[in-house]
């Protein structure tokens, strides 16, 4: 193949197969999500055993849940501006490294207070990996396929979260809660290792810093052999934003509609997810099943996820984002009244959580998938980590607010009938996005 004088790497791999290099990135992308996944929820299924070993109440749990889901949106708030700056692998392999060392010191937590802190640094690693191994994955990908495989990875956390709730009823039966904790700490230590040494750098990211263009050279080369040298130029015909790496970019003119709606579905999207995948295991012992019914009825919520998530993207790159996310909303929504409308057994939860999850997982990684496509590749690392900073003050919310639902001794039924007002909120943020902010899908110049 002759070389190219210049190269767009805007969309390069548009009208391209994809290539060995670029399911390597998704492959690795799945197993770090599948991580996050295991340690972010793996509190909500020893929390059982927890109470039992401390004899404390359920209530006092809440202080821990909420401080892991606020170092979640303090370490993506934190990471995605660094991640525009100083590129999306060396922000993905620290802050795999770093959850696993906290998730392991949370085996030898002696109390509640230690283990809210060893939580909240447990959440700040885990916050900081989610938004940008999706940010690198859509910029490996096609633009045909970009919300499939940004959608597609996210299938690795719930797949996580579902081993999680399987493997620690295992695990707690023969070895203790902590082993759990043991578990989620040293794999992704060593998954982080494996990262520094296969997981390419992002390709646009690379383009915009004439330092790295040996780099870019052999990345762009692996992908298609021979079509660039020393010679050629690499542009991107994404216009250029200045204040690149700023927050404040996102509320230019042509974003701010759209960040604020983005904004509103997650938070209202990750509030109901956290409330269930949090306080589910309780409510279904509470309403008569048993621990081990329990587990599986929070397994099954994740399972549920893993197809949402999966056909979540297939359906956005075919028809419109909003109208996908939108219906998504909804019916998580309609499935969670129909579940508060019905008696708690496990013929009838099986089916139906099933259902749910399929809904309310598909409902935030649909909004991740916008989110990648919605700004342009100089602020998308923050975009992205910010909207899922952002959202992660709704997963803190369905925390406390479990907690506080389960001090008032709100029926099982009762909480899933609140289910459907953050999911009715949810719908009209994409109604208003739908309406009136098409146009900053496109490429805009921030002024």
């Amino acid at each position: 193949m002759p070389c190219s004088p210049r190269v767009d790497v805007n969309t390069f791999l548009d009208n391209r197969p994809m290539g060995a290099r670029q399911w390597l990135v998704v492959v690795l992308g799945f197993i770090v999500l599948a991580f996050d996944g295991f340690d972010t929820t793996s509190i909500g299924f020893v929390a059982p055993a927890l109470i039992d070993d401390w004899g404390i109440t359920r209530q006092a749990l809440g202080p821990v849940m909420m401080a892991g889901l606020l170092g979640l949106a303090f370490g993506a708030m934190a990471a995605g501006p660094l991640a525009d700056r100083y590129g999306r692998k060396s922000v993905i392999v620290g802050s795999v490294f770093f959850f696993g060392l906290w998730s392991l010191a949370c085996a030898y937590a002696v109390d509640v207070t230690s283990l809210t802190v060893l939580r909240f640094l447990t959440g700040v690693g885990l916050g900081a990996s989610m938004p940008n191994t999706a940010t690198l994955v859509s910029e490996f990908g096609p633009r045909r396929r970009r919300s499939h495989m940004v959608t597609g990875i996210y299938c690795g956390f719930t797949i996580g979260a579902a081993l999680g709730g399987l493997g620690s009823e295992w695990l707690i039966q023969h070895f203790g809660w902590r082993s759990v904790m043991v578990v989620g700490g040293v794999l992704p230590i060593a998954f982080a290792l494996v990262l520094l040494a296969t997981l390419p750098e992002s390709i646009g990211f690379l383009a915009q810093h004439a330092r790295f263009k040996s780099r870019l050279l052999r990345i762009v080369n692996q992908i298609a052999q021979g079509i660039a040298d020393n010679t050629t130029v690499f542009y991107s015909s994404e216009e250029k934003v200045q204040n690149k790496s700023s927050v404040a970019a996102l509320f230019a003119p042509s974003y701010r509609l759209g960040t604020c709606m983005i904004w509103v579905t997650l938070f209202m999207g990750l509030l109901t997810m956290y409330l269930l995948s949090s306080w589910l295991p309780l409510l279904s012992r509470d309403a008569g099943l048993s621990m081990g019914q329990a587990a599986v009825i929070g397994s099954l919520l994740q399972v549920g996820g893993v197809l949402g998530n999966f056909t979540t993207g297939m359906k956005m790159d075919r028809w419109d984002h909003h109208v996908v996310v939108g219906l998504t909303l909804l019916g998580g929504g309609l499935s969670a009244v129909l579940i508060a409308l019905q008696q708690p057994t496990m013929e009838v939860l099986c089916p139906l959580i099933l259902l749910l999850g399929y809904f309310i997982n598909g409902v935030n990684t649909g909004s991740y998938a916008l989110a990648t496509q919605f700004y342009p590749t100089a602020m998308r690392a923050t975009g992205v980590s910010w909207a899922t900073g952002i959202g992660r003050f709704g997963a803190i919310s369905g925390a406390g607010i479990g907690a506080l639902m389960l001090a008032a001794n709100w029926s099982f039924s009762q909480v899933f009938l609140f289910i459907f007002l953050p999911s009715s909120l949810g719908v009209l943020a994409m109604i208003i996005k739908g309406r009136h902010g098409h146009s900053s899908l496109k490429t805009a110049t921030q002024k």
